[in-house]
């Protein structure tokens, strides 16, 4: 297998057999390795790299952009001996839960995976019902359930992570495994979207069981059990339950498990994290700016924006293109905002968050002060549109006043008009207006806008500490995940699972005992 790179496609033609074609007259098939956008210039480009079979390789290896490759796949291999009395228990079904359940079932562990929030369909019209009525059940809403947080997201799996050993690969297959389209084992910005996620998690699930794993819902860790530095236990809704190993898989809302944690001496960090507001603009402006002549033969597009100044980065962050801003609050009396995308991106407005980095300076330097800025801030969002996501047009929020203007109907959830700038202490509002005035000179009319907030969520202000077998200073207590503060998104998460599959195969052997669950042991 050769792999050809840097082959430049015209958007309007988009020819790429032919340009193949031209480099190896020969060649008996391909497959797209890669697949991004350039933008960099007035005449836009689709850039591919691809992997073509072919005879005698060697005669096409002749310059820097054609070279031999061979594929990389994932492996592991089971080596422990230590033999587990109890299933492992699994918290949380977000993608570093899930991943992990997945491996362990198909191995012979047969984990236990518990979830505070409900199954998918439940959770489906529970969402639909608060976005509708406003009525939050604080266990089952866009922060929990199956799937996790990112399930009500644009469901982007982008990741600068180096993937040697094939692991990222792997995730990616098992997606396209459980129904996701194919374009994202090549895509440079790959999404699945909520729409088709949901079917994804659907069918993981099934699998899962299949395998023998247990998943139990409207089930949440009130405490663990620990003797002699171990776990050897745990509550669940105040049952217990025993267990050797428990795989902690909690999202960054977890706050209550957070203190939970902290009373059983579990050694854990704060960290920084980023609050903003949601900017929203008509799609076509994005794609325009972006792509200009071009943009209607491409697929919607995307921006990265950054500036720093006085030491507080402001970045855009979690962009999606043809989406809508959803209100993803799980407290009641409080209120956070995220981004969310169906597959096509066919909403006729893009949005992303415009953020700010906060950490002890801004909050304190004591393990929950930045948890209970987020309380904070989440709390005025609440109050000052009573429940509804407060919007403003970002004149009005430089200028600190409100006005009226027409709301884009761009939003899951109800919207008022408010003055955002009640939320954040005034000099994190300067830095973003800062952040907003020159990413206008970058994106001509990026400033004339709609803002929406607040965006407190964007990755856990705790870290769970472990080491480099994935252990907290807990003995068979395994921290993983966006939410224990080791990943962030949706493929990092699910490679996190995987790895600490792999620590927990080095020290245990497959499990032996039979339990019996529902009709059929396991």
């Amino acid at each position: 297998m050769i792999r050809i790179s840097n082959i430049k496609i015209n958007p309007k033609k988009k020819d790429l057999e032919r340009k193949i074609k031209s480099i190896i007259p020969d060649y008996k098939s391909y497959k797209i390795y890669k697949e991004s956008v350039d933008a960099r210039h007035k005449e836009v480009s689709l850039i591919y790299t691809v992997d073509v079979e072919v005879k005698n390789e060697e005669r096409y290896i002749n310059n820097k952009n054609i070279r031999k490759v061979s594929c990389i796949n994932y492996k592991y291999e089971i080596t422990g001996e230590e033999e587990l009395e109890y299933r492992p228990t699994i918290v949380g079904a977000g993608p570093s839960g899930l991943f992990a359940a997945y491996f362990l079932s198909l191995s012979g562990y047969k984990p236990l995976i518990i979830e505070r929030g409900k199954d998918i369909n439940e959770r489906r019209k529970d969402v639909d019902n608060f976005f509708k009525n406003g009525k939050l059940l604080e266990n089952s809403n866009v922060q929990f359930g199956l799937g996790g947080a990112g399930l009500f997201s644009d469901g982007k799996l982008s990741t600068g992570v180096n993937d040697k050993e094939g692991r990222i690969k792997e995730v990616l297959e098992l997606f396209v495994k459980f129904g996701a389209y194919d374009d994202i084992l090549y895509s440079n910005h790959p999404h699945i979207g909520t729409d088709i996620l949901i079917k994804v998690i659907k069918n993981m699930k099934e699998e899962i069981e299949s395998l023998g794993g247990e998943f139990r819902f409207n089930s949440t860790l009130t405490n663990i059990k620990i003797e002699n530095n171990k776990v050897i236990g745990v509550y669940i809704n105040d049952e217990f339950i025993k267990t050797n190993i428990l795989i902690l898989g909690i999202g960054n809302s977890s706050r209550d498990t957070f203190k939970m944690l902290n009373k059983n001496n579990v050694i854990m960090i704060s960290k920084p994290f980023a609050v903003g507001f949601r900017v929203v603009h008509e799609r076509l402006f994005i794609d325009n700016a972006m792509y200009g002549k071009y943009s209607k033969y491409l697929d919607p597009a995307s921006y990265k924006l950054t500036y720093n100044n006085n030491g507080h980065g402001v970045y855009s962050f979690c962009m999606c293109p043809g989406g809508y801003v959803i209100n993803a609050s799980s407290y009641k009396g409080k209120l956070t905002v995220n981004g969310m995308s169906n597959y096509k991106r066919d909403s006729k407005y893009s949005n992303s968050a415009i953020v700010v980095t906060v950490g002890p300076k801004d909050y304190g330097d004591k393990l929950f002060d930045g948890l209970n800025f987020q309380d904070k801030i989440e709390e005025k969002a609440y109050n000052l549109a009573h429940g509804l996501i407060p919007a403003q047009s970002f004149n009005d929020f430089k200028n600190n006043k409100i006005s009226n203007f027409e709301i884009p109907d761009a939003f899951k959830g109800k919207t008022k008009i408010s003055n955002l700038r009640e939320i954040l202490p005034d000099y994190l509002n300067k830095e973003i207006i800062n952040g907003m005035e020159y990413f206008d000179t970058k994106i001509k009319g990026f400033s004339k806008c709609t803002m929406a907030g607040i965006e407190a969520r964007t990755s856990s202000p705790i870290k769970i500490e472990r080491d480099d077998d994935f252990l907290s200073n807990i003995k068979g207590l395994y921290p993983i995940g966006e939410g224990s503060g080791h990943s962030g998104g949706i493929t990092t998460s699910a490679v996190d699972g995987i790895k600490c599959f792999e620590c927990i195969i080095k020290k245990y052997a497959p499990f032996k005992r039979w339990y019996y669950v529902g009709r059929r042991n396991i």
